[in-house]
């Protein structure tokens, strides 16, 4: 049965940093039935763990830092009575001692890439980076707690297979949900959403300029033996969620 205002889908897709997350959204966004939210934990991530972000006192200042309040936020009323509402999260905002009763009343994804790709890419800004800040941990986590209280497996897709056959993968992922694919999900129009977080100006231009999914190019990242370590820790944790990736 297709989602309704009275009967809504509320879509919970879980991706670490550095992946194709906000492209993720546009696609689900661009759909006539969608709403998305764009990152509701980030301000509490920020004043919790106090790390220092581009645009960090915007993002307090723009967002709620109450979990509570935030979980409550997205298990209420769907924004604009739509059928369908998109949730980006990023999994390293959920801490561990973050509460995930609230889960239960949203239907969830995994967004995944592989950590060699995840860690060169974040450690050009953050050369330090801590296994914590990639959010792998945290994805399994969330994944083995849906698992449990599902009792079946949630869909899962590499960004991999989404960059080298967006139609058919989404095509899938909509089947999985009950709904019905979209074309609109392919192609989008240039330019800033009003539903991107305060934080977009630092992290969105490539998107911005984006009207559908990159071309999937094939790259084999030379690490540094820190970046390899921090690879090799997330790597089973990754593996874990690949092996019920869709695949077209």
């Amino acid at each position: 049965m297709n989602p309704t205002p009275d009967h809504p889908l509320r879509v919970a897709m879980w991706s670490g940093p550095r992946n194709i997350s906000t492209a993720m959204m546009r696609a689900w966004e661009n759909r006539e039935d969608t709403v998305v939210v764009d990152e509701p934990f980030y301000a509490c991530y920020l004043e919790a763990t106090g790390v220092d972000h581009p645009g960090r006192d915007d993002v307090l200042a723009a967002q709620s830092t109450d979990r509570a309040e935030v979980a409550h936020m997205l298990t209420g009323p769907v924004p604009e009575h739509a059928p369908i509402w998109y949730q980006k999260h990023m999994t390293q905002h959920m801490l561990a001692d973050m509460p995930l009763q609230w889960l239960d009343a949203l239907t969830h994804c995994f967004l995944i890439r592989t950590p060699e790709a995840v860690v060169a890419s974040f450690t050009r800004n953050r050369p330090d980076a801590a296994a914590w800040e990639l959010g792998f941990e945290q994805q399994t986590r969330l994944f083995e707690h849906v698992c449990d209280r599902a009792g079946t497996v949630p869909p899962v897709v590499d960004a991999s297979d989404v960059l080298r056959n967006p139609r058919g993968v989404l095509g899938l992922l909509c089947a999985r949900l009950g709904i019905p694919f979209s074309e609109r999900m392919l192609r989008w129009p240039s330019g800033p959403r009003a539903s991107d977080g305060v934080w977009a100006p630092h992290w969105y231009r490539a998107v911005e300029q984006s009207t559908g999914f990159a071309a999937y190019e094939e790259r084999s990242p030379e690490l540094t033996p820190f970046q390899q370590r921090l690879a090799d820790h997330c790597r089973p944790h990754y593996e874990r969620l690949a092996a019920y990736r869709l695949m077209a």
